[in-house]
């Protein structure tokens, strides 16, 4: 499916990814919770569209009646403006991957499990979370296919809240983005979202591959026509990425 957006005057579209909200602990989030509605302030004035390109929250899974306790000032944010009229395009990630129709039903914006086509002023964005695509990594795209199973989210959801989210979280608590020891390595052009979007653009040109996923701000060519930007994470670096007519800078915020 492609989605065409024409953007009026003066007005732009925003990047971000990789907020992670919920790690490593209250405190820490709460803070850059404080920090991305700050952002977001900053941006609504001139902002027609937002995309959140996955891993907003470092853990999400929508039972029935409960969500995860938390994040309401953010909600709160984007709820406020999708209601005066910006358009949020929302994608699961890795972290996220099991959010369901909370965000749809009850604030009116989509939620894509899957990379997009956008056609902006013209240019055309191939924009996703980013994770299992590209060489290697055997072993998640393995278990991605069990976390996206239909029947072991049912299984899931059997377990109490309580005691599902509290797994969810020890298991959150040793991913990369937590490790204050583990720093992301940039491979050059190994870099496999890079190898991804060299082979992507062989099936089909797009001007702008915009993923995030790997943690690192990277604004890379991948042949004489299309750039590859990475929005790296919002943890340790603040960046995001705005669209203004027909072209993307990548920036770091802030405040």
């Amino acid at each position: 499916m492609e989605f065409s957006i024409t953007l009026e005057g003066g007005k732009k579209a925003y990047l971000a990814s990789d907020f992670h909200l919920g790690t490593p602990n209250d405190e820490a989030s709460l803070e850059r919770e404080l920090k991305i509605i700050s952002w977001l302030d900053q941006i609504k004035g001139d902002a027609q569209v937002l995309f959140l390109l996955g891993d907003i929250f470092d853990f999400w899974f929508e039972y029935r009646k409960v969500i995860p306790k938390g994040f309401i000032r953010f909600q709160g944010k984007i709820a406020e403006l999708k209601d005066q009229g910006i358009e949020i395009h929302f994608f699961s990630g890795n972290h996220d991957m099991w959010m369901f129709d909370y965000f749809p039903s009850q604030l009116g914006i989509p939620v894509h499990h899957e990379p997009q086509e956008f056609v902006i002023n013209g240019k055309t964005y191939f924009l996703g979370h980013g994770d299992g695509l590209g060489p290697g990594d055997k072993n998640y795209k393995r278990l991605k296919k069990i976390f996206r199973n239909r029947y072991c989210q049912k299984a899931f959801a059997f377990l109490h809240p309580s005691i599902g989210i509290s797994i969810a979280q020890r298991w959150s608590r040793n991913s990369r983005i937590t490790s204050s020891e583990h720093e992301e390595t940039f491979h050059g052009e190994n870099e496999h979202l890079l190898i991804y979007c060299r082979r992507k653009q062989q099936e089909k040109q797009h001007d702008f591959y915009i993923f995030g996923h790997r943690h690192l701000a990277m604004d890379l060519k991948v042949d004489d026509h299309s750039k590859y930007i990475n929005l790296g994470e919002w943890v340790k670096s603040p960046h995001y990425a705005v669209i203004s007519d027909q072209d993307v800078t990548l920036l770091k915020y802030e405040n």
